[in-house]
């Protein structure tokens, strides 16, 4: 029964090529029907098919009923494709899908997460499902065969042991009525279970996250108060983690501007420097304007005495002779009167001759 077997895996995707489904599909509006407690009541003549005349196509009024069963718990995509192989192994079929009820599932299998209704419900909402057993047998009788017109029932082929038998599908096998699909590796409903065991912590931290209360969790007081600790911890976690960010993404923005705004003042460093050199430099603007404006200056003061000359100079002499110092003296004296005349030139040098003779006899 697809949704029995233990371990992993369901069944892998196998579909008929499309030129051989000519049969009458039904309208997608609606779930499938739940089949009736008495059986199939059609009145057309039900005939044994041989695979190979059901292989072969039947006519629309006469389908080829194809019965898959299971548990079917936590509906998955393993489920589905396993549906989907049963519905498409001919090119007229009516598939019908028994599901086990919750005593008998509990009873041989084990305990389920879904109730029986929801794994009704779940089933009749599948696009390949045509019909769907309620309380369907562990074990599959004539009398439930023949009850509901069964032609084939489709399995995939692995032995399935259960309820004392080594293969629950030997005589249906042996009737030549089984067909088998293939399994999907790596989705299962003892898979799904896995997770939500091994993550445990994870998921009832996420449900008290959303409004679940410890109750219905079956969480005890200490428990609660921790995963609610951890769940403040995560959030506490993740502002950090996005201050990190914020922070990370506010240093790159601000190093970008300090190195364009360096890069703006090394420009206008340059550009200042070279507008100052051009202006004062040695050969700048000031300079010519200064010296424009000496020589301007200088065309309009009065006359002075040259610069450099003996009587501004502060620098101090040493004491000489008295030869030297009268010569300096007369060659410091300011200038006398103009020039006198030859007869004033001669009663000069007379009197002076006059002075030396006197001092000499003295």
């Amino acid at each position: 029964m697809a949704g029995r077997r233990r371990g992993r895996g369901s069944n892998v995707q196998q579909q008929a090529p499309q030129s051989q489904r000519r049969g009458p599909r039904k309208a997608l509006r609606e779930p499938a029907a739940f089949a009736k407690s008495t059986g199939c009541e059609s009145e057309i003549h039900h005939e044994k098919l041989s695979i190979a005349q059901a292989r072969r196509g039947t006519p629309a009024h006469r389908p080829v009923r194809v019965y898959a069963d299971g548990i079917f718990d936590l509906f998955h995509s393993g489920h589905a494709r396993a549906l989907m192989q049963a519905k498409n192994v001919f090119p007229n079929t009516h598939l019908i899908v028994g599901v086990c009820n919750d005593e008998l599932t509990h009873k041989f299998k084990g305990y389920t997460v879904m109730t029986e209704e929801e794994r009704y419900d779940a089933l009749r909402h599948c696009r390949y499902v045509d019909e769907v057993v309620r309380d369907a047998p562990w074990t599959l009788t004539t009398e439930f065969l023949t009850k509901h017109k069964i032609d084939f029932v489709a399995h995939d082929d692995i032995p399935y042991t259960s309820a004392g038998s080594e293969d629950v599908y030997k005589h249906i096998k042996e009737a030549g009525m089984f067909v088998a699909t293939q399994r999907t590796e790596g989705i299962s409903t003892s898979d799904l279970i896995t997770r939500i065991v091994r993550d445990y912590d994870i998921y009832v931290r996420r449900n008290l996250e959303r409004g679940y209360t410890a109750r219905e969790l079956n969480v005890g007081f200490i428990k609660e108060n921790k995963y609610r600790l951890q769940n403040q911890v995560e959030k506490v976690k993740e502002t950090v983690r996005t201050v990190e960010e914020k922070s990370k993404h506010f240093v790159y923005r601000v190093e970008e501007k300090s190195q364009d705004l360096i890069h703006k003042w090394e420009e206008k460093s340059r550009e200042f420097i070279s507008n100052f050199l051009q202006l004062f430099g040695p050969d700048g603007a000031w300079q010519a304007i200064q010296e424009r404006s000496g020589r301007v200056l200088q065309a309009l003061s009065p006359y002075s005495s040259p610069r450099g000359s003996p009587s501004s100079s502060p620098t101090r002499c040493r004491s000489a002779s008295p030869d030297s110092s009268s010569a300096s003296a007369h060659s410091l004296s300011p200038p006398s009167s103009p020039p006198s005349s030859p007869s004033s030139l001669k009663k000069g040098a007379r009197s002076s001759l006059k002075s030396a003779s006197t001092n000499s006899k003295q």
